[in-house]
């Protein structure tokens, strides 16, 4: 029960909208005090200095310089047109390009309220304007954002990773097909609700690009097949542990920003900085999270976790899916890192216990966020996307939108559950 509450105290002092790391810090010192009184807080020095030593976190950094080296350069606007060039003639076009744009935006950021607020300020109003449905433009937004904890670089792969001890080198791959899966899921969505309208023609759009003009588009995204490569493909082909891949991504970015002629001090400037500002606070965070999963060990909560969920008499099915139904509600409030640092020590046991697969199961999970962020009533990506849109679009036309995305989300993690080979076949292969 004084573990209950302890874990209720630090759900509502993230409510008040503390930065993580103060809230976690706050909770540690509170919590040790308690627990084993002032001596306790001799478990900071040692807990601190072996988190911020671990060679794993050395890609953290890495990876977030990686995102601002692209988002920075303005290479994202040539990603873009390129996509949008090749995609052409098809039935609800703009709409698959919104969800081929997020999902690589959702890449880059890890975060689908960044890619909700981007192309809200962006893509989607000239889409709107040119008579796009309010409703399928803004799901299909929020739906490909859904997608950017599993597909490589996250960050949050990298979190969950060392939280749980699992490979890091094996989620990464194990994202790409169910993140192929959930597009062609799209895909075939923005198709029936294309048919569906009356006024279809006009979502049937070409861009009035010829062969020439499509060649060029693909040579223009030739140079983040480098990045592609010098990340996942190293990685996948045994090449690299996901600290090297990290480190060649970040060169291969610096490649991408100098073909587009991007490439300036300033450019390094500002995404040196940025990298140093976040990574920071990331490495604080990890760092306090050791010290919040020690402290659950000492209370016994990880042990009643496993012995309450022990007790419960339900199939394995039903036992994923209240795991999956926790975090679905908690995101809808909470930071996904804050989350992730809460769920990853308390859940660890219990896969354990129960023989769920790591990989499949922490892949669900990631998948789990980012429903969270997008689901009705509270779900803080839709604000995100409401606010940035502003009268262009009502709450409740976002509200409407999101559904058969969450409900294709939904289906994918159980999808994933009923069928592991989706999540572990890629990650076979290393």
């Amino acid at each position: 029960m004084t573990a209950l509450i302890g874990l209720s105290l630090l759900l509502a002092i993230f409510l008040l909208g503390l930065p993580i790391f103060v809230a976690f810090f706050a909770f540690n010192i509170g919590a040790a005090i308690y627990l084993m009184g002032a001596g306790g807080l001799t478990l900071f020095p040692g807990s601190i200095l072996n988190t911020m030593t671990t060679s794993e976190l050395i890609m953290v950094p890495l990876f977030i310089l990686l995102g601002e080296l692209l988002f920075r350069s303005g290479t994202i606007e040539i990603l873009f047109d390129s996509v949008d060039t090749l995609i052409g003639k098809l039935p609800g076009r703009e709409y698959v390009v919104v969800v081929a744009v997020s999902v690589l935006l959702g890449a880059l950021s890890g975060s689908a309220i960044a890619v909700a607020a981007l192309l809200g300020r962006t893509l989607l109003p000239a889409a709107l304007d040119r008579g796009a449905d309010t409703r399928l433009m803004s799901g299909m937004a929020l739906g490909g954002a859904c997608l950017a904890p599993i597909i490589p670089p996250s960050i949050l792969i990298v979190i969950i990773g060392m939280l749980s001890g699992s490979s890091i080198s094996q989620l990464m791959a194990a994202g790409v097909v169910p993140g192929v899966i959930a597009g062609m899921m799209f895909f075939v969505y923005i198709q029936v609700a294309v048919w569906r309208r009356s006024d279809r023609a006009r979502t049937t759009v070409d861009t009035g690009a010829d062969g020439a003009e499509k060649l060029r588009a693909v040579a223009r995204l030739l140079p983040f097949s480098i990045v592609v490569f010098l990340v996942l493909g190293l990685i996948l082909l045994g090449i690299a542990t996901p600290t090297e891949a990290a480190a060649t991504g970040v060169f291969g970015a610096v490649i991408v920003a100098a073909i587009f002629g991007k490439l300036s001090l300033r450019l390094f400037r500002d995404s040196i900085e940025g990298a140093v500002i976040l990574s920071a606070m990331l490495l604080v965070i990890m760092a306090t999270s050791t010290i919040f999963t020690q402290l659950l060990a000492f209370s016994g909560f990880a042990r009643d976790a496993v012995d309450f969920v022990n007790g419960l008499d339900v199939s394995d099915l039903a036992l994923f899916a209240l795991l999956m139904l926790l975090p679905f509600v908690l995101c809808m409030f909470l930071d996904q890192i804050a989350l992730l640092l809460i769920l990853v020590p308390i859940y660890l046991p219990i896969i354990q216990a129960h023989g769920f697969d790591p990989v499949v199961f922490w892949t669900a999970l990631l998948l789990n966020l980012s429903i969270g962020a997008i689901t009705p009533p509270f779900g803080y990506a839709l604000f995100a996307l409401r606010a940035a849109l502003g009268p262009k679009a009502s709450l409740g036309d976002i509200y409407m939108s999101v559904l058969p995305v969450v409900a294709i989300m939904v289906a994918l993690i159980f999808l994933i559950y009923a069928f592991p080979p989706i999540v572990t076949w890629l990650p076979s292969f290393l």
